[in-house]
């Protein structure tokens, strides 16, 4: 008996999701070559090296393929146990960016400066965001679809969101924050009736703001998120200021046609849109690889997420089915709002591309949640 048992174990079989590994490896190596692409000619101006910001972003997504690694075989029930640490970790790591800790660049104070590694402590919020609902709503169980349940858990991200908002006054960070929490909350409760309420009293408020914005005009004393709506709604007439980088933008993505100019033969990225290698990096694949390579690069997004969506639906319980959740909360979210501000259908709020913008601590973050989905992968019996 014990020699059939062993035999047992021994043809068990765990699911192992190599497409997923595929489109992960594809989307990484295609944002390096897009990043190069993009940035070689500010970064040969401002550090005399046309691959300086190539070679900062393959360093940190070295380290964040050897995290994924280390994480997709530590079981995901291990952080059931450090939820609550980690959603206070994750606070106060934000509020030390106004300490000495916290390092301003260009003219926002986003970042800790940590053993000489550059951190956005918003990063590690959206993380700790997903493992804290993830616990809460799985403990909670059926008492999520209580009224008092149902607010008490989209409360819980609220003060991480205020934190990022007002003390980095990073506005799309909080706003993905508070998203993944919808999300999670939208996939474990039943019914839609308060998500369908919560929808249309956040789309009329934003409504009455735009109208109010758009009504009283520009003057020097208004809040510069509010000049952002004015660019949004007319970016010709804030060519100057802050209309300048979308229209610029939607100069690229017209002038790419179909099929592109070509790898490298962007003309905007050669200073007309201000670090293009951030969060406009998507308009500089529109204009060298044209409509053809954008759907591509989007394709692969949607991919991804289909193959994250199968592990969700199979995952052992409920609680690494809500883990995966929220990554591709957090990946959809950031991606569908990237798209939107570069091709100016919401206002610019300076959100990165996934694996593809430039930014160290994103890509690390990132892929330590794609590290997490492959573990509950892991754990799909066969």
């Amino acid at each position: 008996m014990q020699a059939v048992r062993a035999a047992e174990r021994q043809k068990k079989e765990f699911y192992v999701d190599y497409s997923m590994i595929f489109i992960v490896l594809f989307l990484l190596t295609f944002g390096l070559i897009m990043l190069y692409s993009t940035s070689s000619y500010e970064a040969a101006i401002d550090h005399s090296d046309a691959a300086y910001f190539f070679k900062r972003q393959l360093g940190f997504t070295m380290f964040g393929l050897a995290v994924m690694a280390v994480v997709s075989r530590i079981p995901y029930t291990f952080y059931k146990r450090f939820a609550v640490p980690v959603y206070f970790v994750s606070g106060i790591m934000v509020l030390l960016v106004k300490t000495g800790l916290g390092r301003e660049v260009n003219g926002a104070r986003r970042w800790l400066n940590i053993a000489g590694l550059s951190i956005q402590p918003a990063e590690i919020a959206k993380l700790g965001m997903i493992i804290a609902l993830a616990t809460l709503i799985d403990r909670m169980n059926r008492m999520i679809a209580t009224p008092r349940g149902f607010w008490f858990v989209l409360a819980v991200p609220v003060p991480i969101a205020l934190a990022v908002f007002k003390v980095t006054e990073n506005l799309s960070s909080a706003i993905i924050i508070m998203g993944i929490a919808f999300i999670m909350l939208f996939v474990s409760t039943p019914g839609y009736r308060r998500f369908v309420l919560i929808i249309s009293g956040i789309l009329g408020l934003a409504a009455i703001i735009v109208f109010a914005v758009a009504k009283a005009g520009y003057n020097s004393e208004l809040n510069y998120r509010f000049v952002r709506i004015l660019a949004w709604l007319d970016p010709e007439a804030y060519v100057n200021g802050k209309g300048y980088q979308t229209l610029q933008a939607l100069y690229a993505i017209g002038s790419g046609g179909i099929f592109g100019k070509g790898l490298g033969e962007s003309m905007q990225k050669l200073g007309f849109i201000p670090e293009a290698q951030n969060d406009m990096i998507f308009s500089i694949i529109c204009e060298e690889l044209g409509l053809f390579g954008a759907i591509a690069v989007l394709f692969m997004f949607v991919l991804l997420l289909w193959r994250m969506l199968i592990v969700a639906n199979n995952a052992p319980d409920m609680y690494g089915a809500l883990l995966v959740i929220g990554v591709i909360g957090h990946i959809a979210l950031q991606v569908i709002l990237n798209v939107a501000v570069v091709t100016n259908t919401i206002p610019n709020t300076g959100i990165t591309l996934p694996f593809i913008s430039y930014g160290g601590s994103a890509t690390l973050f990132l892929l330590t949640e794609i590290g997490i989905v492959f573990n509950v992968a892991r754990n799909i019996e066969m």
